[in-house]
């Protein structure tokens, strides 16, 4: 029988969850989030749906491709990105289930 200890994930691994949880703890990020869990969009697509400039939406996209959570997939002269870690979902479905319901 394993104590819960044998359980804990290590610390380092616990600084790079928490670094990409700060990553994501943005409104319009985890809009963005929301959005490319269904679907791939250019940058100028994600900046309308958040009501931001493109060059923010940009930042924004930039940080979370720096966590690995993002990929970008160019296709001609666009750029579209997508979902690179598939556990947003799991995140995104607890966020709606706590914030998603009417008031």
């Amino acid at each position: 029988m394993s104590s819960t200890k044998d359980r804990l994930i290590p610390l380092d691994k616990l600084e790079m969850a928490a670094e990409c949880l700060r990553t994501i703890a943005h409104p319009h990020r985890l809009r963005m989030i929301q959005m490319l869990l269904d679907t791939r969009y250019t940058v100028g697509e994600l900046a309308e749906a958040c009501e931001i400039q493109s060059h923010i939406a940009s930042g924004h996209l930039r940080l979370m491709k720096h966590c690995g959570l993002l990929e970008p997939e160019r296709e001609g002269r666009k750029t579209y990105y997508r979902v690179a870690e598939p556990h947003l979902a799991n995140i995104m479905q607890c966020i709606e289930g706590r914030f998603g319901g009417e008031d």
